[in-house]
């Protein structure tokens, strides 16, 4: 199971910057001119996550493999483009692939370098862009209207359930409101996931400042602060040139005194990784063995069948129970073994749902 976050924004924001700092690759070209970033890049990064090396020292195994989460740089967005404007409707389709969008928005002077609005203010920024992914879903949601009236007509009880849905979301899209703020009935919820609407993705905004501002952000991501509260979204401040100078840095002494010498604790890498996996309530469960200890992604409320499936589909069909650990007893009762003399080790069946941190061990008929 993969998760992807699509890092958009305007031209020259330093989206692409911070999409190979995130993936400490030059698979993204950053230039300063509209639309170097033809197609979407992706790339795979790590979630931190102390508590495997934790579970790895007790262990003592072969390899350790850490949680991934998917970046996609998307090319920039302009005003009009859900009109074909710019590179157009080609980039609201790379948008509509992905899980979550990390909107990268510039908090940074600089004559240099050029603004494709022709000033700096990363919330009227944000503004296009909403705009146009809500203008991409009205269209969107106008043509499917048209499409299941005409089955509602003879009767289609599906088709009568979406018409419904589909015009309370063409409602709340025409009063400017993004889908993702519409209340949706648990029994609307499959239905409205499987409209593909770019309004209703999760959002995180990271705010680009320059060098000097890493540590405590600026005026101008302050305003983006005060936007993401009135949202309900989440805002990390960035500077997208420093993350391009640590992830040049391969030694992790030189890489912390680096970022002590700027004030900053960790890189904002990491807190942007660790905001996009709180977007899309993940959370973490490990295996642990000889071989091998590695953590594994699944979303909050995933039962032990389909956890088991993010490892192999055999797992989740044959699935006959979990042997489970908390991390903590885990810990405390140094490994599987020991949770299982002490009474901590847990069998649980095929309706547990599973928890952050859980420690499994899966068994399933072939």
């Amino acid at each position: 199971m993969g998760f992807k976050c699509g890092i958009v924004g305007l031209p020259n924001v330093g989206k692409s910057t911070l999409f190979n700092a995130l993936t400490s690759t030059a698979a993204a070209e950053a230039a300063n001119y509209p639309f170097c970033t033809i197609e979407p890049n992706v790339g795979q990064v790590s979630v931190p996550d102390p508590r495997l090396d934790k579970i790895a020292a007790i262990e003592k195994p072969e390899k350790i493999i850490p949680t991934q989460l998917g970046f996609v740089d998307i090319a920039g967005l302009v005003r009009g483009a859900s009109s074909g404007e710019g590179l157009g409707n080609k980039f609201l389709a790379h948008i509509r692939e992905v899980d979550a969008i990390v909107h990268v928005l510039r908090c940074f002077e600089d004559g240099e370098i050029t603004h494709v609005e022709g000033r700096v203010d990363p919330v009227a920024d944000a503004e296009v862009v909403e705009t146009e992914l809500l203008l991409a879903d009205l269209e969107s949601v106008e043509r499917q209207i048209a499409t299941a009236e005409k089955k509602a007509k003879g009767g289609d009880k599906e088709a009568i359930a979406k018409v419904a849905l589909l015009t309370q979301v063409f409602e709340t899209l025409k009063e400017g409101n993004p889908a993702r703020t519409m209340a949706v009935q648990p029994e609307d919820r499959k239905l409205f996931d499987q409209l593909g609407l770019l309004t209703a993705k999760p959002i995180l905004y990271a705010s680009n400042v320059d060098e000097a501002n890493a540590a405590t952000g600026n005026d101008i991501s302050a305003r983006v602060d005060q936007m993401a509260v009135e949202n309900g979204a989440a805002n990390v401040v960035i500077s997208a040139a420093i993350e391009a100078e640590v992830a040049e840095l391969t030694d992790p002494e030189e890489r912390h005194e680096f970022l002590a010498d700027l004030g900053l604790a960790e890189t904002g890498l990491t807190r942007v990784i660790r905001a996009g996996y709180d977007l899309l309530d993940l959370i973490t469960y490990f295996t642990a063995g000889p071989k091998e200890v590695r953590a594994w992604t699944v979303t909050r409320g995933t039962a032990a069948p389909g956890a088991a499936g993010v490892i192999h589909s055999d797992f989740e069909r044959g699935f006959i129970r979990a042997e489970t650990v908390s991390y903590n007893d885990f810990l405390v009762c140094n490994g599987e073994s020991g949770a299982r003399d002490s009474g901590k080790l847990r069998s649980e069946g095929k309706d547990y749902e599973v928890k952050d941190g859980d420690v499994l061990h899966f068994l399933f008929n072939a």
